[in-house]
């Protein structure tokens, strides 16, 4: 893969604390042929076949065997990766950048994709009214909150200025890469999408294209030809079973009738004890956040001392040690281990009942109150950790009801505003001023600030460290926003999560992607001999 000739000081930090996460590469040379099944674990279903339309991890797995996007994750180098670009050049200041596209990828329908296809994604992802949550990405672009407000039909900042090149103009210094390798951002074709097909049928750039998909059950893809990639993809076939329990998925596994599975806090410490199986665990340090988040316009979520004992009510380290089987790593602020801007000596809220009740007293709550907690069954972050936080808040006066829904709903659940609380999993890196920004007042929910959380002083701190040439001042901006949020305690910080995925012995060219391990880029893996399916 290609890096990403221009970094900045952060990215070149963020680059040598993922790089050592890669494991080694295959010695082997890859064997052409065969099919390789991989769980979609998070969910019973597919949410959306449209990259556009979804974040959640599940469907994010269809998205990168199916679509592509400007640039890709590189977990081997812990950067973004030009992809469907081949150049990006800098001007005024790193705030222009100039992307020269390959002229060798086809969409699944034969046509050569070209800066037109390019120009029109992005318009589409502002569309007035839409929502849609590679919107996120995009708003940093001059002109595309004009778009997405209806003021016009054009985004300013981005034009085609070759049959194979775009200039983007952004409105403040970015590194593309860690916008535009979300698969949200893909490139797509418009004849496709605007076919009444296209949700169930997509079409894109990938390696693979679209099969079947039987709803409830599976997806199939198969190899793509055209792929730009030369000698790639080198299997025939990509199926994702899907499999939101555990047990099934254990089962599975151990029959050998899937070749790959993300394993649950009950799973990762049982193969971790089977001499055979732990042989082939790949393990990731993945930049998600996992907490109860509390929406500010639902009261009394809108007190800070509320939400502040609520973190103090919960003894989130026994809920790590003993339900999370240390999978995890304690948070103490939004920012996880692995982003710069983490403040290693900041401490995670105490344990403290006493000054939780204090709080809620100073809140006007003496006698505490009652909310509704929306939640998956997830057993790392859903109703198997809320049954064990409820008796804690309890003790302070806290009443909990809890509202059980699928994972494929809670995101919609989410950007919608439809809830009190719910606990969750979000991505919480690489880049942490993208990051952060889920809690800038200009953020919409929509995006990503789901809290509707507001504060002058904190959107100051984020501008100021997307304007500054200064990356020890940025650095030094960012950690202060971290600390910030520590204090406004938006939400119940939770863990940050150690991802591990099984994977049977005949399966190679896995990634260690800590932007979601689930999220493979399929053209690399392959099967020996061995493997079993057909």
């Amino acid at each position: 893969m290609k890096r990403l000739a221009l970094l900045s000081g952060i990215a070149i930090a963020t680059a040598g604390l993922f790089a050592a996460l890669a494991p080694a590469a295959d010695a082997q040379t890859p064997r052409k042929g065969g099919v390789v099944r991989m769980t979609a674990p998070y969910a019973s279903s597919f949410g959306n076949l449209d990259p556009h339309r979804s974040g959640r991890s599940q469907d994010g797995q269809v998205h990168m065997t199916l679509h592509r996007t400007l640039y890709i994750w590189d977990s081997a180098k812990g950067a973004p990766a030009l992809e469907l670009a081949t150049a990006a050049t800098p001007s005024a200041g790193g705030t222009v950048w100039t992307l020269k596209l390959r002229e060798d990828a086809f969409f699944h329908n034969g046509r050569k994709m070209n800066a037109d296809d390019v120009v029109w994604s992005f318009t589409r992802l502002m569309s007035a009214g839409e929502g849609f949550v590679g919107a996120r990405w995009i708003r940093l672009v001059q002109g595309a909150v004009a778009v997405e407000k209806g003021e016009t039909k054009e985004i300013s900042g981005i034009k085609k200025t070759g049959e194979f090149e775009v200039q983007i103009t952004f409105m403040q210094k970015v590194e593309p890469g860690f916008l535009f390798y979300n698969m949200s951002t893909s490139i797509l074709p418009k004849e496709e999408v605007e076919k009444p097909t296209w949700a169930t049928a997509p079409v894109g750039l990938g390696p693979f294209k679209f099969k079947e998909h039987i709803p409830g059950s599976r997806l199939v893809a198969e190899r793509f030809d055209k792929f730009y990639k030369p000698g790639m993809p080198y299997l025939d076939r990509v199926e994702f079973p899907i499999m939101a329990e555990a047990s099934a998925r254990d089962i599975a596994f151990r029959n050998k009738e899937v070749d790959t599975s993300i394993l649950g806090p009950v799973q990762y410490v049982a193969y971790n004890n089977d001499a055979n199986l732990k042989k082939n665990i790949l393990e990731v340090a993945e930049v998600f956040t996992r907490s109860m988040v509390m929406n500010h316009e639902v009261k009394p979520f809108d007190d800070k001392r509320v939400r502040q004992a609520i973190n103090h009510a919960i003894n989130t380290q026994i809920i790590v040690e003993r339900l999370a089987r240390n999978k995890a790593y304690r948070a103490t602020s939004w920012l996880p281990i692995t982003v710069p801007g983490y403040d290693k000596d900041m401490k995670p809220y105490a344990y403290d009942p006493a000054k939780a009740r204090a709080l809620l007293a100073e809140a006007g709550l003496p006698n505490g109150f009652e909310f509704e907690w929306t939640t998956s069954q997830n057993e790392s972050w859903g109703l198997p950790i809320v049954e064990a936080v409820i008796p804690m808040l309890a003790q302070v006066g806290i009443k909990v009801k809890t509202k059980v829904v699928e994972v494929a709903v809670l995101t919609d659940i989410a950007l919608k505003g439809e809830f009190q609380a719910y606990i969750g999993s979000s991505q919480t890196g690489p880049d942490p001023l993208q990051t952060l920004r889920c809690y800038h007042s200009s953020t919409p929910r929509t995006s990503c600030n789901v809290t509707q959380y507001k504060n002058a002083e904190y959107d100051k701190m984020l501008d100021d460290a997307g304007t500054t040439d200064d990356a020890a001042r940025k650095l030094d901006l960012l950690k202060k926003a971290n600390a910030h949020l520590y204090d406004a305690a938006p939400v119940w910080f939770f863990n940050y999560n150690k991802a591990t995925l099984a994977f049977q012995p005949w399966v190679h060219g896995l990634q260690a992607n800590p932007t979601e391990l689930v999220h493979q880029y399929p053209e690399y893996i392959w099967v020996d001999a061995t493997s079993p399916a057909k």
